[in-house]
């Protein structure tokens, strides 16, 4: 399928970035949304309001279904707005009314033998595309959402406005919410054989995923997100030999099917995975997002090591979006944008835009990194105006 005018221009702009282009025309603009500040940007904005259409992004992710077994929701027990449902993972969930973060309650394997019994519905099967449905990645998030549009109907109501990336998790993503976060990182140290076993097929069936989303997008799909937590706060959640082993080979074949399909790739992993970044870029990694701030990363610094390399996605702290203070959000917009002074840099918050952040707040950092973000990059407009915002708080 060919792509349209105003989506090569916005693709173009990812890709130059990404290769730390001298053809850059502006900083690329990216982000993801919860639901709250949606329903206050419909508040203020009336019932049609898109996010990323209203506020021009670059680009839009698109997940299939992703879940191991293809079927509804099973509603295991429900009190008003306070549910428990068996997903396509096998796992029960618990959605709690206004409470953001769902819990997982259990999982179907308990035991590390049972891995080896665990079966994947094809996923090839073009129902995962083609047909509305209940899915897990989707539908259990800061709400619950049932019966999701079919991903070739998301797809085609986007591919005519923006670069739309699809979707796919890497191992340890996937594995934990089968067998639990704890079984996971257990297993893998005293059962490795059996989790490596477990692994493969995990790869096997995401590699083969990857490949029928991108046949199923026939030509529409620009880029691709690998889904991947492998870190919190501190460092990774397991020992970088452990990822090396178990999760490295798996992204490799991502990364590669996608870029043998002129696919960039954004990997978003929270928290503070620095320490495998030199990996990703063995990888050919096109981009690492979100970069959380509060995980003690600054884009500015990790460009100086990283420049020509690797690409950073986010990093805008959404602790300063959040207290709604313009001149402070200006002047992290500003900040961050040094960072991306020879491209590798696309502007977008260190996770997404939360509940607590006002539309005119996030409305505000666009017109920041739009004003001073085109190429070639003031750096010395930007410092000055760093510079006065500093003597401001400080007064």
């Amino acid at each position: 399928m060919e792509k349209n005018d105003v989506v090569l221009k916005k693709l173009n702009r990812i890709k130059n970035a990404a290769k730390f282009s001298d053809k850059c025309d502006k900083i690329p603009v990216g982000e993801f949304f919860w639901t709250g500040f949606k329903n206050k940007c419909i508040d203020k904005w009336g019932k049609d309001f898109d996010p990323y259409l209203f506020f021009d992004l670059d680009y839009i992710p698109i997940t299939p279904n992703m879940d191991p077994h293809i079927k509804s929701f099973e509603v295991v027990q429900q009190n008003g707005e306070d549910i428990y449902i068996r997903t396509g993972f096998e796992a029960i969930i618990h959605r709690s009314g206004d409470i953001v973060m769902p819990h997982y309650d259990s999982f179907s394997i308990k035991e590390p033998e049972e891995m080896a019994e665990f079966a994947f519905d094809d996923p090839t099967d073009k129902r995962r595309f083609n047909n509305a449905s209940d899915d897990q990645i989707n539908g259990v998030g800061d709400v619950l959402l049932r019966d999701i549009p079919a991903w070739s109907e998301r797809v085609d109501a986007y591919v005519d406005k923006l670069p739309v990336f699809g979707s796919v998790c890497e191992g340890y993503e996937y594995v934990w919410r089968i067998v639990g976060t704890e079984n996971s990182l257990i297993w893998m140290l005293a059962e490795p054989e059996l989790f490596g076993d477990f692994m493969k097929r995990v790869g096997e069936f995401l590699v083969e995923f990857t490949k029928a989303q991108i046949e199923e997008g026939n030509g529409r799909l620009s880029g691709m997100i690998i889904w991947g937590d492998v870190a919190y706060r501190n460092g990774m959640l397991f020992s970088p030999e452990a990822w090396r082993k178990y999760f490295k080979p798996i992204t490799k074949q991502l990364i590669d099917i996608c870029h043998a399909n002129d696919l960039p790739v954004i990997y978003h992993g929270c928290g503070n995975a620095s320490i495998i970044y030199e990996d990703m870029i063995e990888l050919g990694l096109d981009f690492y997002n979100p970069l959380e701030a509060k995980a003690d990363l600054d884009v500015v610094e990790l460009e100086k090591g990283y420049r020509g390399k690797l690409g950073f996605c986010g990093n805008i702290d959404m602790r300063v979006l959040e207290r709604n203070n313009l001149d402070e959000i200006k002047r992290e917009v500003l900040y961050k944008m040094q960072a991306a002074n020879t491209g590798g840099w696309i502007f977008q918050s260190d996770h997404s835009i939360s509940n607590d952040v006002e539309p005119e707040s996030y409305h505000h950092a666009l017109k920041v990194v739009r004003e001073y973000g085109e190429y070639p990059l003031d750096l010395d407009k930007i410092r000055a105006e760093i510079k006065r915002l500093d003597e401001k708080f400080n007064s």
